[in-house]
């Protein structure tokens, strides 16, 4: 009885080794916009609130649009450089080759927003609370998200050159097939963050990697930077 007992764990728990784990992908809800208003030359203010506009090639650059929001809008190739939009509010939006070299949105909110094509250079976006936010495409510089609370965000077929997520919260995030130089985790606390499918050069804040998914390509590439991190000497 005892032998069939040990067996039978044995048994089971090798079984248990052989299963996948279950990653959980982000939550999006699709936005679907409808009956917009054209805003060809639209007279942007701070704190306004705009609700069902679209908005094509148009210029807001250098602007003080602080805690303005922005519901069920379609923005087309808007530039946003050196625009203040600290604190404002996007909800159900679709932006699209949204333009900003210089991109200024301190704790701003993002719930489900579609974003496509962005062409930024430093974007200070630190402390943003993003949830079903997706990003398709695009060329970003500098991404500074620190301290940023991120739920069900899927980053996907965007060149990165460094991703700062220091201190970020992550539940259901995803990057996939992107291309990031520098990605920093330092004091991040994540779970289902699924790194698969994305080449990257270095990643700091190695001690941070509970709640993070690779593949086993990946996992080579972290083997080097691992032994460094903890101290171990290959030979």
């Amino acid at each position: 009885m005892t032998g069939n007992t040990a067996a039978g764990k044995a048994a089971a728990g090798k079984a248990a080794r052989g299963k996948t784990p279950k990653v959980t992908a982000p939550r999006l809800s699709p936005v679907r916009l409808e009956e917009l208003h054209d805003q060809p030359s639209p007279d942007f203010r701070r704190g306004e609130k705009y609700d069902g506009e679209r908005f094509s090639r148009a210029d807001a650059d250098g602007l003080e649009l602080s805690g303005t929001g922005f519901a069920e809008c379609e923005f087309n190739g808007v530039s946003f450089n050196e625009t203040q939009l600290r604190g404002a509010t996007f909800r159900d939006c679709i932006l699209a080759e949204l333009y900003a070299p210089v991109l200024t949105a301190a704790r701003a909110t993002l719930r489900d927003i579609e974003i496509s094509n962005p062409r930024w250079g430093s974007a200070e976006l630190y402390e943003n609370g993003w949830t079903s936010v997706r990003i398709d495409g695009g060329k970003l510089d500098y991404v500074n998200l620190r301290g940023s609370r991120l739920t069900d965000v899927q980053i996907s077929d965007c060149i990165i050159n460094e991703l700062d997520l220091g201190s970020v919260t992550g539940t259901r995030v995803a990057l996939k097939n992107c291309t990031i130089g520098t990605l920093d985790l330092a004091g991040a606390k994540l779970k289902d963050f699924d790194l698969r499918g994305t080449d990257f050069r270095t990643i700091s804040g190695l001690g941070n990697l509970a709640g993070v998914v690779i593949d086993d390509y990946q996992l080579s590439l972290l083997a080097p930077l691992l032994a460094a991190h903890l101290g171990v000497v290959v030979l």
